[in-house]
């Protein structure tokens, strides 16, 4: 497993490395600015990206945000001491797969990081509660409840309009000025989340739930 580290406290940075080097997990990188951080998840495409939500300048969830939106489709782990319910809430809606607290034990840790590898979404045992909770009652202050379209991306959900209209790739990165690779990634995200294997069943997903404005 390769993971990368986006946490601007550099004790904390520099121990967590070492925890899990010693566990057999290789860190491609350690580093404490947001844009550094997406640029070596480009490039060095770690197979997790452990993000700590409150950071100066970008803080995580605004670096979770641009992550999606560019495509950069590689699991990503909200590892924080906030126990906040909009936290974890928003955090999941914007693609996160993971929400873990940083005073966890290393062994769940690294257990939680296997599981996220294989494709499930983990959350904190502590925060279960809080979750099923929203999930049965929604959120009183306006949070959606979770659905396999919480997790879509802005420019995800607008994608998925354009998909859902028929159009292609081409057409879809012209109409909205990115390039065709950044719609295929874009596309290859949605059909992940929304748990299908082609564009037609995303489509015919999004035209039953009226996800999309009729023109």
């Amino acid at each position: 497993m390769r993971i990368l580290l986006i946490d601007d406290h550099a004790l904390f940075r520099i121990g967590l490395e070492g925890l899990l080097e010693r566990r057999g997990i290789e860190v491609v990188a350690s580093v404490a600015d947001g844009s550094r951080g997406m640029q070596l998840a480009r490039e060095s495409t770690p197979d997790v990206i452990l993000l700590d939500m409150r950071m100066p300048d970008l803080n995580g969830m605004q670096i979770l945000r641009l992550m999606r939106d560019e495509g950069i489709d590689i699991p990503v782990v909200m590892l924080t001491t906030s126990n906040e319910e909009r936290d974890l809430i928003e955090s999941l809606r914007n693609g996160a797969q993971g929400y873990l607290l940083k005073d966890m034990d290393p062994d769940d840790l690294v257990n939680a990081l296997q599981d996220i590898v294989a494709g499930k979404t983990v959350v904190a045992p502590e925060l279960a509660q809080v979750l099923a909770r929203v999930v049965q009652q929604g959120d009183s202050r306006g949070v959606a409840q979770l659905t396999p379209f919480s997790e879509l991306t802005p420019r995800e959900h607008e994608i998925l309009c354009h998909v859902a209209e028929g159009q292609s790739n081409k057409v879809i990165a012209k109409n909205l000025g990115i390039s065709d690779g950044t719609v295929k990634l874009h596309v290859k995200s949605i059909l992940r989340k929304l748990g299908v294997h082609s564009r037609v069943e995303a489509a015919v997903i999004a035209v039953e739930q009226e996800l999309c404005p009729k023109s």
